[in-house]
């Protein structure tokens, strides 16, 4: 959460020539609501299997970069569905998380004291997402350019 995905994944779609796409976004399309609003109204167990058909389908579907929501690789079918795929793990600490976003932004899984709580996301996610990563990006005190630049070095791209 406010690593920076979309802003970095559409650079990078950008520098290497190709489309770019998120399931965030496609989930608020298809549901017509926000995110916020479906944990709230149908709860997070309900949200997991709405994105876990968008990022099926979006990764069916498109061949440019597509940014995933943090939670994604919670299920175990969709960390199946990127094996063998180019993931980049963008990381970030907990302070540098509260100097992008100060963490009182609309995150329905950081509704009560922020801190602690997205620390202990991070506990519980990051062995997940070192295990579908081929690379981590660190972007803590670093623009999204050179997040980007970053990425395309860690996967050994070349701009088009």
């Amino acid at each position: 959460m406010g690593v920076g995905k979309s802003t970095v994944g559409q650079l990078l779609a950008e520098r290497l020539g190709v489309g770019y796409r998120d399931t965030d976004d496609d989930i608020v399309a298809a549901e017509d609501r926000a995110i916020a609003e479906i944990f709230v109204d149908d709860g997070e167990a309900a949200f997991r299997v709405i994105e876990k058909r968008a990022v099926r389908t979006a990764l069916a579907e498109h061949d440019g970069v597509l940014a995933l929501g943090g939670g994604a690789v919670l299920d175990a079918d969709t960390r199946a569905l990127l094996a063998g795929q180019r993931v980049v793990y963008l990381s970030m600490d907990v302070e540098e998380a509260v100097r992008r976003t100060g963490l009182n932004v609309a995150r329905p899984l950081l509704a009560v004291n922020p801190r602690k709580q997205w620390r202990e996301l991070m506990e519980a996610r990051r062995h997940l997402y070192e295990e579908v990563a081929t690379a981590v990006v660190p972007t803590d005190g670093r623009t999204p350019d050179e997040v980007t630049q970053a990425a395309l070095d860690a996967l050994e791209l070349k701009e088009a």
